[in-house]
């Protein structure tokens, strides 16, 4: 071979190998840049604007979407950081808007209708205003006692002479609108505060009469009613042979100094024994129920309260004792909230006789907690248990000798005096 042909074939395999190192070199920054392009993609793929940039964001996709996470990172956990999410995805990229104060409502009382809890109301700012507002001088009213049944007021009672009565209000009767509004379930508190007229005034209120109040039917009728001086006592008083009949009416902040002045007139008269009467009554101060089983019962406890920061808590009997002849406790379907723990403290500690029927079973507390953003919640935030630990919400109170009212007659009351009579010779 000659010299030339050897050069020739030396040359040839050089520019092989050039080639092939070149290749291999160019497949190594090929490796290379996808290595990076791989990290780098988890580097940013949490930064929407950055992906937006370089055309790695297509609508629809995945990534873009859990871009718009909170900051907690728990999406699932709680309805706040859903809720974050859902907004932050429409600040982000919907070209639709919403007014704050509208979504805020309509969030919070979509979520008070899907808890468990009855009693639960978000007022927004207006409503908790016109709610608390501070109100100064005498006011009407229409002649109706109000209680609560799963958050809707209704008529307890309707007192004799009242508008109310000649408009045919009868008991049980539910509150649907005040004045045209019915744009919520209206409670006790916002019926009364609603009602807080001038003497003279009229106020237009719906009414639902319902077979029972866990009936969502019944027909709906509208009164126009004006609104009156009307004061009703809320102790009554009877002295039945040898039998003092108290009646309460509410549990008010006076009602344990109004049934002690009750009991020593009825004991100075010549009363043997005693018929408390809380038929109808739809509650009120905690306090008081506890005061008023007190002049009752010498000592021991008279309610355990469940909270959320203490598994039970007791009150006990105040050692301020009025008499201690027998009594009987008159009890019925309306008989509510603080009446069901008197009603339950006196039966417990087997100072009374329970005559009637099984009361309301609404042995809860709502408290109303103003909100930073304005407007309050209203919820619960304790139950009730009887003395010996027995629930009273959902439940009510058992009376010991069950009799309904029949027509035409008081005869529980008759017979809760007969009974109290048979204790005293007893």
């Amino acid at each position: 071979m000659s010299k030339h042909a050897e050069n020739s074939k030396v040359a040839a395999s050089a520019r092989k190998a050039r080639a092939r190192n070149v290749r291999l070199a160019k497949a190594l920054v090929g490796v290379v840049v996808v290595c990076l392009a791989f990290v780098g993609g988890f580097l940013v793929r949490g930064d929407a604007p950055l992906l937006d940039a370089l055309g790695m964001s297509p609508e629809g996709s995945d990534a873009s979407k859990k871009a718009g996470l909170p900051s907690s990172g728990d999406a699932y956990g709680s309805l706040g950081a859903r809720v974050g999410e859902v907004e932050d995805v429409i600040a982000e990229d919907s070209l639709d808007f919403f007014d704050l104060d509208e979504a805020t409502s309509g969030v919070l009382e979509a979520f008070s209708e899907a808890t468990a809890d009855p009693y639960l109301r978000y007022y927004d700012a207006n409503r908790y205003a016109a709610l608390v507002k501070e109100s100064s001088g005498d006011y009407g009213g229409v002649g109706v006692l109000f209680s609560e049944y799963n958050g809707r007021a209704y008529a307890v009672d309707v007192f004799e002479g009242s508008a109310a009565q000649a408009a045919d209000v009868r008991q049980g009767d539910f509150v649907v609108a005040i004045d045209g509004d019915r744009s919520h379930d209206w409670t006790v508190t916002e019926v009364t505060s609603a009602l807080r007229r001038d003497e003279g005034e009229d106020v237009v209120i719906t009414w639902r009469r319902a077979a029972t109040l866990d009936d969502e039917g019944g027909e709906e009728f509208t009164t126009t009613l004006e609104c009156s001086d009307f004061t009703v006592r809320n102790v009554e008083t009877e002295l039945i042979g040898t039998v003092g009949y108290i009646r309460l009416k509410q549990i008010t902040q006076n009602a344990a100094s109004l049934v002690e002045d009750a009991v020593q007139d009825l004991e100075a008269q010549g009363a043997l024994s005693l018929v408390l009467d809380v038929r109808d009554n739809p509650g009120g101060y905690l306090t008081q129920a506890v005061d008023v089983a007190s002049l009752f019962v010498k000592s021991g406890t008279i309610v355990k309260i469940q909270t959320k920061e203490a598994e039970e808590t007791t009150k006990n009997a105040t050692g301020s004792v009025a008499t201690d002849k027998p009594l009987v406790v008159l009890v019925n379907g309306n008989t509510a909230a603080s009446a069901e723990v008197l009603a339950a403290a006196l039966r417990d500690n087997q100072r009374a006789t329970l005559v009637g029927t099984t009361t309301l079973g609404k042995g809860s507390v709502q408290i109303t907690r103003e909100l930073s953003f304005g407007g309050a919640l209203r919820y619960t935030a304790a139950y009730y248990r009887s003395p010996l630990g027995r629930d009273i919400d959902g439940v009510g109170v058992t009376p010991d000798v069950a009799v309904s009212l029949s027509e035409g007659g008081d005869n529980q009351k008759a017979l809760a005096v007969e009974t109290a009579q048979s204790l005293a010779r007893g």
